[in-house]
């Protein structure tokens, strides 16, 4: 492989169309402040490596990056790009990952609003991400032990798996179809309304009005904490080990509690059952 060491880029597309690199302890920054650094690559390997500048890694193919730092600056890093790995590297411009597929992302640190928009096949492990409207319309996701913090979470993805995960986020998961969520705690306000077949397993739910307008909903050895007025409209199969503040109009199915505070019944079509 075209082996570039030591080397500070700033020009226009400086290493463009390039197949068959490794880019070791270089800086992508300076006064030209050029863009597209390493656009319609492949076989690339980055190490160690430095960018400020905007879009380096669009239309790649067969990309790993190992301990690198990309910037504020370095809005829109990876798009429209494919077979990626990246590990222990800081990800902290807007935009990070956009439309690309088969990606694996281990030991990193996020800080991107808008973070991982119509990504297909993504695997994330041991990291942690500070974003809003994260991973939207998403598909095959698989994370384990990955922290989140921000808004709008996971909205409109499908066919996922999260386990021994940590959200902080509010808004999660609406519009979410087939999901499974295990071992994981997510505290927010208005959790996953709208979903379809999305199930919580040995789950801790934190937040109020949680749960509503589900269809195919199913909550497995689940903790309630501080949730109101939950499950309102919802298709709702649930074990619950905790007493849950309110619940409200289920539509259907068969809620299983260790206790409810209040339950409110009053729309004559919510028809779900709720057992002490």
């Amino acid at each position: 492989m075209e082996l570039y060491k030591d080397q500070m880029f700033d020009e226009e597309r400086a290493l463009y169309g390039k197949d068959g690199i490794r880019v070791i302890s270089c800086r992508f920054d300076g006064p030209a402040d050029g863009e597209s650094a390493l656009k319609e690559c492949k076989n690339i390997e980055v190490q160690d490596c430095y960018f400020n500048l905007r879009y380096p890694f669009w239309h790649d193919d067969q990309l790993c990056i190992r301990n690198a730092d990309l910037t504020e600056l370095c809005r829109a890093a990876l798009w429209y790009s494919k077979d990626i790995r990246i590990s222990s590297s800081r990800l902290h411009g807007i935009k990070a990952l956009r439309e690309c597929e088969n990606v694996l992302i281990e030991d990193s640190d996020i800080i991107s609003p808008e973070f991982g928009w119509s990504v297909r096949n993504i695997t994330m492990n041991n990291s942690r991400a500070e974003s809003e409207y994260f991973m939207m319309r998403s598909e095959h996701l698989t994370f384990d032990n990955v922290i989140l913090k921000g808004k709008y979470s996971f909205q409109y993805i499908t066919d996922s798996v999260f386990t021994n995960c940590h959200f902080d986020t509010k808004d999660a998961f609406w519009h979410a179809k087939n999901v499974l969520v295990k071992d994981s705690m997510i505290r927010g306000e208005y959790l996953a309304w709208y979903c379809e077949d999305v199930t919580f397993e040995n789950c801790t739910i934190i937040g109020t009005q949680p749960l509503c307008y589900c269809k195919g909903l199913k909550l497995v050895n689940c903790r309630m904490l501080d949730t109101d007025l939950s499950f309102e409209k919802s298709e709702v199969d649930a074990t619950i080990l905790t007493v849950v503040d309110s619940i409200k109009n289920p539509k259907s199915g068969t809620i299983r509690a260790a206790g409810v505070k209040e339950i409110i019944m009053d729309d004559p079509e919510a028809a779900g059952k709720i057992i002490l």
